[in-house]
């Protein structure tokens, strides 16, 4: 890393992935050697598609992707986190959210040329993956908890999770950040920038929606949540069957927040970041309140968590 020998780059806070983060006078480099065609080309590849179609994302101001690293936008150190934290109506804030988001799902070409001249595509979330991303929480997060978790009992979960998954109504046919939520956007000169978008697949429509309403990093109510739902649903101008949205939002919610709680267990114990542990009551939180709404779509599911050994986690009715 040649450039840190200039004494006016210092290293800034980064987030979980294999990236470094340093700041120089009018940039931010972005350092990854690990897995760096995700988390530096696609990543720029996303910014110039969000880009193209008006979304305010980081530009690329240099590249040396051969030394593993590019530069990009300083867009200093506001998260709308951090803004919406500070504001009293915070519903204001989750509107302007809202439209950057719909925004986002009215792409419809989902191809890119990247900084080495070629096409870049964006993927398609496929049920596989979606599975896989679930299973972190069989991997990692009961192992972690429960000194005795049996094959079985992975296969229950498991089996849980596909069906779950194979309930999904809605096409894989918007384009999806995957990380939409509000401390992945930055706040610079009253414009909100998304970050972090290195993962973006063509997926379901209700899956960054429950990204944002249900978010781990930060606490809503109930009555916030359901604002913020029939705001989207009232800007939303595509026709759309209220029931299949909804049924797919539940899922994905409840998918998605299993998810992290293996990723946050992962973090802690391979990379020593216990800080994320502290979010995991929450998790459950968010878990809870979406499988106690619906009897029918998360009977299973229920059935499972209402052994005694979850009983510290979660409360099912």
């Amino acid at each position: 890393m040649h450039f840190l020998k200039n004494k006016k780059i210092t290293k800034i806070k980064g987030d979980a992935s294999f990236r470094s983060f340093y700041r120089s006078k009018k940039s931010i480099i972005v350092y990854c050697k690990k897995d760096k065609y995700k988390n530096l080309l696609v990543y720029d590849s996303i910014n110039k598609l969000f880009q193209k179609n008006k979304i305010n994302a980081p530009k690329l101001i240099n590249q040396k992707y051969k030394k593993n690293y590019i530069e990009i936008d300083d867009l200093g150190n506001n998260t709308v986190y951090h803004l919406i934290k500070k504001r009293k109506n915070k519903i204001l804030i989750f509107k302007e959210v809202i439209k950057i988001l719909l925004k986002l799902q009215n792409i419809r070409k989902f191809s890119i040329t990247n900084f080495k001249k070629q096409s870049y595509r964006v993927p398609l979330y496929k049920k596989k993956l979606l599975l896989e991303e679930s299973k972190l929480f069989i991997d990692w997060f009961l192992p972690y908890n429960f000194n005795k978790i049996s094959f079985k009992e992975k296969k229950n979960f498991k089996k849980i999770i596909q069906d779950l998954i194979n309930k999904l109504k809605l096409p894989n046919n918007t384009l999806v950040h995957r990380d939409f939520h509000i401390s992945n956007m930055m706040f610079k000169k009253n414009k909100i920038y998304l970050i972090d978008s290195q993962d973006a697949v063509i997926g379901n429509i209700t899956y960054d929606l429950a990204s944002l309403i249900d978010d781990v990093r930060y606490k809503t109510s109930n009555k916030v949540k359901n604002k913020i739902l029939k705001y989207y649903l009232k800007k939303k101008t595509n026709k759309i069957n209220i029931q299949s949205f909804k049924n797919d939002f539940y899922i994905l919610s409840v998918l998605r927040n299993l998810k992290i709680l293996g990723i946050f267990t992962r973090l802690a114990i391979r990379d020593k970041k216990k800080y994320y542990l502290k979010m995991i009551p929450y998790c459950w939180k968010l878990i809870e309140d979406r499988i106690n709404k619906n009897d029918i779509l998360f009977n299973k599911l229920k059935a499972i968590l209402n052994q005694k050994k979850f009983k510290k986690f979660i409360k099912v009715r």
